[in-house]
């Protein structure tokens, strides 16, 4: 029986605990973002290959988050004609971010589409006055 010697048993030890089935993998099918800001504001990009604007969810929860879900259910049939089942299939995707927006966020402007399998979000930026407002309170 041959042995094998390496030098790197280290990462071989490490590789094996952390390849093993019953470990499970938490987001293993959330789909890529991207955040890009410039000076005007800040865009996300979702993929989502096959989703429609239907099946995506935008909104801003009582924290003043932003909340991106989506939600696809899909059922594939192939039948012969006697209502036997050849092959069928169920598809299910459900996947929900959140994301802290910057304070220089205008939200009343925040606009959302999906085009070309990505959903892009707006999130234009407040002008530097706006977000500079100071508030007096009044002490009582």
């Amino acid at each position: 029986m041959p042995v094998r010697r390496t030098q790197n048993w280290l990462p071989d030890i490490f590789n094996d605990f952390f390849d093993n089935n019953w470990m499970v993998k938490t987001n293993a099918t959330a789909p890529a973002i991207n955040v890009i800001e410039n000076e005007h504001d800040y865009r996300i990009e979702v993929a989502a290959p096959g989703m429609t604007k239907e099946d995506f969810n935008v909104q801003i929860d009582e924290s003043n988050n932003l909340v991106i879900s989506m939600e696809k259910k899909n059922e594939n049939k192939e039948e012969n004609k006697n209502g036997r089942y050849l092959r069928r299939e169920f598809s299910y995707s459900k996947f929900q971010q959140t994301i802290i927006l910057p304070d220089d966020v205008d939200k009343e402007k925040i606009s959302a589409e999906v085009k070309d399998g990505v959903l892009n979000v707006t999130l234009p930026k407040l002008s530097v006055q706006e977000v500079r407002t100071q508030k007096n309170i009044e002490i009582k």
